[in-house]
């Protein structure tokens, strides 16, 4: 996770990216990569035969990451086109504007691309790990849980990085251009290896949802009070 992330990054803060194709190009290399995490490792609820959803997921997957890559380089393009170089232009549009903008961007791959789960529904199980039937209403929550999970994720691993680095800067610790991306990678990567289990803990892998929350036919076959779904990651 810590090398697209640092693509990412580098696109962001580094004067040479300043380029649309650039800056375009390597966040849709960061897109794409957690795309396909996200792809792989959603609700193994199977589709059903009227809606192929290995198929709607691609092709939702790449639209969701051209319109992020696009969202990511755009404040970015926009100051270079018309020249905003004003230090508070610069400090909103490199500093604080990336990581919120990550997160959101992050959030909104991860519900596109899982976007069938909550239009066909995912499995409910009660206690005994029986399947019970299939809840749109289970679906929209797992897809939730996880989005929110991942903003938190990517934006806390960019926010921290680029703050600590920006004392480093200023403080004058490391001064070579090559220790200091080293020194980004390192901050980088600590970050992540600290925020990856809080952002998988946020919400338990097997989710609960209460039976009064479901739909009216599952309701009607179950007589627990909770039951269970595979969130995903």
């Amino acid at each position: 996770l810590s090398l697209p992330l640092y693509v990412y990054e580098s696109s962001s803060l580094n004067p040479k990216f300043i380029f649309a194709d650039n800056l375009s190009f390597l966040q849709f290399v960061f897109h794409t990569y957690t795309t396909g995490f996200t792809l792989l490792n959603g609700n193994g609820t199977a589709e059903s035969e009227e809606h192929p959803l290995q198929q709607k997921q691609i092709f939702h997957g790449l639209g969701a990451i051209s319109y992020a890559a696009c969202i990511g380089a755009l404040p970015l393009v926009f100051m270079n086109r018309y020249t905003l170089k004003s230090s508070l232009t610069q400090l909103v549009v490199r500093k604080l504007l990336p990581a919120p903008l990550l997160g959101l961007m992050s959030a909104f791959t991860v519900a596109v691309v899982r976007s069938p789960e909550f239009e066909n529904g995912i499995e409910v199980m009660d206690r005994n790990g029986k399947v019970v039937g299939v809840s749109q209403k289970a679906g929209e929550k797992a897809v939730k849980e996880t989005a929110l999970s991942r903003a938190v994720l990517f934006g806390t691993a960019f926010f921290l990085p680029a703050v600590l680095m920006y004392f480093v800067e200023r403080a004058k610790v490391v001064k070579n251009p090559r220790a200091l991306a080293s020194v980004r990678m390192l901050m980088i990567t600590s970050v992540l290896a600290g925020m990856l289990p809080v952002s998988l803990s946020m919400f338990p892998q097997c989710g609960e949802i209460k039976r009064a929350e479901l739909e009216p036919e599952i309701q009607s076959s179950t007589e627990e009070t909770e039951l269970f779904y595979n969130r995903g990651i």
